[in-house]
């Protein structure tokens, strides 16, 4: 398999935003909905005789069309159970159209040419928020993903929903409203507050908490349009400094500027050494990386300076060495939990 390293910046100083990139309106979000059902009309796909859910679906389906049958009975391998999924916007209003997932829950080999029956779709409170009907498709963008040929038990239906329950969100009448920081963070929602009292030159904006700010409405302006003005308001904002680490795939997205603290680490044939000085030790024939970064005579040690060194060169130089992203995810695995590196890691 070939991996990618993949390495871009994360800024860890202040750079200019609008509000509407860094949070959110509280109250106003998407809901998810899920039903259960069955596609039919697959041309011998479905689910088998094991998948005793299905058939007994089918008999109540006929039942309730006035066929009594007992699921014993039904042979049939062109029907398959299904969990149907979807996303409803906000705002949402009855009878908008949205598309919808469906996934087999049986052991059907593909839905490939089946067609999704008549599905309530609901929310977390058990309430029927839309329904959903449809052709299903395994193409489109389900074939355009990686590894979505050997998937074929997933498919959508575009347009398949249709809501028929809305979730009112009065916001028209508020005098209140509450943006919340996508990340937390004492300094951002400070600079969040400071950037609407500037802009509207009062005081309609206070933060809460590391993450909520309140905001009052000015009185010659309706919600609606306080909220569209203050998305639009730029401000400061300072990201956390992060490294993300895909392990499945072996990429690594991680801030150029991220500094390592002192520290030696071994890990298989590689011995890191981080120590504090002003230049890098230089072993004869040694090869330099940078002048900040050396690569010693038996290229199994790598020897750099305290407050010089970031994951970016780090990286760098363990390529350098043959190191795979396997030893390198490790590697920096290890200098997180020891307190080398103070930037949050992440894993996906």
């Amino acid at each position: 398999m070939r991996y990618i390293l993949l390495l871009t910046l994360f800024l860890s100083s202040l750079y200019a935003t609008k509000i509407n990139d860094v949070s959110s309106i509280v109250g106003v979000r998407e809901n998810q909905l899920i039903g259960y059902s069955l596609v039919v009309g697959l041309k011998k796909t479905g689910d088998g005789t094991t998948s005793k859910f299905t058939l007994q679906s089918i008999a109540n389906m006929l039942k309730a069309m006035n066929i009594d049958m007992n699921s014993v009975d039904i042979k049939s391998k062109n029907v398959a159970a299904v969990v149907v999924t979807a996303t409803m916007k906000p705002f949402s209003r009855q009878g908008d159209k949205f598309d919808i997932t469906v996934s087999s829950i049986g052991d059907a080999k593909s839905l490939e040419g089946g067609t999704l029956l008549m599905t309530p779709l609901k929310g977390v409170d058990g309430k029927i928020y839309a329904l959903a009907q449809g052709a299903v498709s395994i193409g489109g963008r389900n074939q355009r993903g990686a590894g979505s040929e050997s998937h074929p038990t997933t498919g959508v239906v575009y347009e398949g929903g249709f809501i028929e329950r809305e979730i009112n969100i009065d916001l028209f009448h508020q005098e209140y409203a509450t943006l919340s920081l996508k990340e937390s963070g004492f300094k951002n929602a400070v600079s969040v507050q400071k950037a609407i009292n500037n802009f509207y030159n009062t005081q309609v904006a206070v933060a809460l908490d590391s993450r909520s700010i309140k905001l009052k409405r000015p009185a010659n302006r309706s919600m609606i349009e306080f909220l569209a003005e203050v998305q639009e308001i730029d401000m400061n904002y300072e990201p956390k400094s992060r490294i993300v680490i895909n392990e499945r795939t072996g990429t690594i997205v991680a801030g150029v500027e991220i500094a390592i603290k002192p520290i030696i680490l071994t890990h298989g044939d590689i011995t890191i050494k981080i120590v504090e000085g002003k230049t890098a030790a230089q072993p004869s024939g040694a090869m330099v990386v940078d002048k900040n970064l050396v690569i010693g005579l038996n290229e199994n040690e790598i020897y750099t300076t305290e407050g010089t060194t970031t994951v970016a060169n780090l990286v760098r130089s363990l390529q350098k060495l043959g190191a795979t992203p396997k030893d390198i995810i490790s590697i920096l695995e290890a200098m997180k939990s020891a307190g080398s590196i103070s930037a949050d890691l992440k894993v996906i």
